[in-house]
């Protein structure tokens, strides 16, 4: 390919971004809405589909678009602020930031603790866990993919209960349990095949796993959880005293 060539690449790939930020900014495009199809956009900014994508996947990666498989792109709405050292759930931290969250039970059962989830709930191999696999929204994008693994040793008959509904709500209403103290590691990630596919996304598409470990307000280690984000949907915030 000559100078000449790449530059008028490299320009145009510029003038697409360009263009497409000051729609947003604007809100000429709204947080939320779809995008023109490939196709057509690349007819309008004259160019190939190639650079066009380029420009779209820079943008996807500054969290200003994203993309669904099978669907096309869309303007990203605001990121879901959270802080994983607050107690609170899911479903209010979402509402208080003005947002309308929901939550959906994918599948429950009773399966043998991995070695990961072994590990982290402390306790024999193969010793049988709860799994909750769920997928929650918000302002109806689904953001957010999560495996809870719960000791049913202290949670007896767990699946009769709904299960869509916040854990921290049932296990206080049935089990007059309480989160206490929580620990928690965060990993930018590749997202695997489950979650990828659940937050409609390719297989490996960059995301944020958090992973937790809850204890009650006795000290006793009650659950654990794998928190799949879309990383263009999430930033992490979170405020501490320093003496």
């Amino acid at each position: 390919m000559s100078k000449r060539l790449m530059g008028q690449g490299k320009n145009q790939y510029q003038i697409i971004r360009a263009a497409l930020n000051e729609q947003i900014e604007s809100r000429a495009l709204q947080p939320g809405s779809k995008l023109p199809s490939e196709r057509l956009l690349s007819e309008r900014f004259g160019t190939t589909r190639i650079t066009l994508r380029e420009s779209l996947s820079s943008m996807e990666a500054d969290g200003l678009v994203y993309r669904e498989d099978r669907r096309g792109w869309f303007v990203s709405p605001e990121r879901v602020i959270y802080d994983p050292t607050v107690s609170s759930n899911f479903h209010t931290i979402a509402t208080e930031q003005g947002r309308v969250p929901e939550t959906r039970l994918i599948h429950a059962d009773r399966v043998p603790a991995t070695a990961r989830v072994q590990k982290l709930l402390k306790i024999p191999p193969l010793s049988p866990v709860y799994r909750l696999q769920r997928l929650r929204s918000v302002d109806g994008r689904t953001v957010l993919y999560v495996e809870n693994y719960i000791n049913p040793a202290y949670f007896p008959n767990l699946l009769e209960h709904d299960l869509a509904r916040s854990l921290s709500d049932v296990y206080q209403e049935h089990y007059q349990r309480q989160y206490g103290r929580v620990s928690f590691s965060l990993y930018p990630v590749g997202l695997n095949a489950e979650a990828s596919s659940h937050l409609k996304v390719t297989s490996g598409s960059s995301g944020l796993l958090i992973e937790r470990t809850n204890y009650d307000r006795s000290g006793v280690l009650i659950d654990c959880d794998f928190e799949y984000w879309r990383q263009d949907a999430v930033v992490i915030k979170a405020e501490t005293d320093i003496n």
